[in-house]
């Protein structure tokens, strides 16, 4: 990075210094582990019975415990790409309206989860509802990226369907509904060599970005659509300002998606299942969220449940995720 002409090829240098603060973020934590290893072991020398220092003490020994505990779930982290950054998109699907307010609920429960762990979340795209909920505006679908060690590898496996049963607040008769949320993970980046693009499959289209409620954020077209023919699978990126900078962000999403998709396959033809669409609704979700008529967090893959379903939409998600990773 110190070489004079380390920015004159902006992607790849992006790249290298995304790379180079993932590295120093990661070896920040290991040296604050090791701080809280010494901590400990110098208060643990020290004999006292008093009632503050056993709790400082305890405290301590919980906080390593964690450390610890965390650098463990790592060791599962096998994937190409597990230990980078992740993008996170959510897709509103059957519910209508409850779907699409759902999934604003769950874009902000995931930016909660980094926010808890102390990572970036940047909005890379957003498609907006036409109406307004009691939380805000609904949500279409969204894409944002989750940079920090091990982002991929901590939340690759929250892919899938995502139910909400409550009591809809956009039913005058106060019935309960039920709605459904795509959710899809991929690695942030995946390298121009591992996934062919070739320029006559991709379409490249321009748009207006657009805010909340259909306010136009810029009066050009800066926003990129790209879609890959072959697959019908679509991208998109509305974050920067340019639209140059706009198309390098969705080529890496397509690459990301296509390469997930590859991975997929060949999981698929390894176990004999065949390759079926997900679709967002009845008898395809992983985890579950009641609201009515009692309160519940169930994951079906891991039977991972809790009633405190107000703490998992702030992002408290640790007990679902470190089970996930075990699978």
């Amino acid at each position: 990075m110190q070489h004079p002409n380390f920015w004159d090829m902006r992607e790849s240098a992006a790249k290298s210094s995304q790379e180079l603060a993932v590295l120093k973020r990661s070896v920040e934590d290991w040296e604050a582990l090791d701080k809280e290893l010494k901590d400990l072991a110098e208060l643990a020398a020290t004999e006292s019975s008093d009632d503050n220092f056993l709790k400082e003490l305890a405290g301590k020994a919980d906080n390593v415990s964690q450390a610890v505990h965390r650098r463990e779930n790592e060791l599962y982290f096998s994937g190409k790409y597990d230990k980078g950054s992740a993008v996170l998109s959510v897709y509103a699907g059957a519910g209508g309206k409850d779907a699409e307010d759902w999934a604003a609920i769950l874009l902000r429960m995931f930016q909660r989860y980094a926010e808890r762990r102390k990572w970036m979340a940047k909005i890379l795209h957003e498609h907006w509802g036409e109406y307004s909920g009691p939380g805000g505006l609904g949500m279409k679908n969204a894409t944002i990226a989750i940079q920090g060690p091990a982002a991929y590898g901590y939340l690759k496996k929250e892919s899938g369907v995502h139910r909400l049963v409550r009591i809809s607040p956009f039913s005058a008769q106060k019935l309960r509904h039920t709605s459904f949320v795509l959710v899809d993970v991929m690695p942030e980046f995946v390298a121009p060599d591992e996934v062919e693009l070739k320029s006559d499959d991709i379409k490249v289209e321009f748009f207006r970005s657009s805010g909340p409620g259909g306010q136009n954020v810029n009066k050009r077209e800066t926003a990129v659509r790209i879609i890959h023919t072959p697959t019908g699978i679509q991208v998109a990126s509305q974050a920067e300002r340019s639209q140059e900078r706009n198309r390098e962000i969705a080529m890496d999403l397509l690459r990301s998606k296509l390469y997930r998709a590859a991975l997929e396959k060949q999981e698929q033809e390894r176990s004999g299942v065949r390759n079926e669409k997900v679709s967002i609704e009845w008898g395809s979700q992983i985890r579950s969220y009641v609201m009515h008529p009692y309160q519940m967090v169930k994951d079906h893959r891991t039977d991972i449940e809790t009633s405190q379903i107000d703490k998992v939409l702030d992002g408290d998600l640790d007990e679902f995720i470190e089970a996930e990773i075990k699978m």
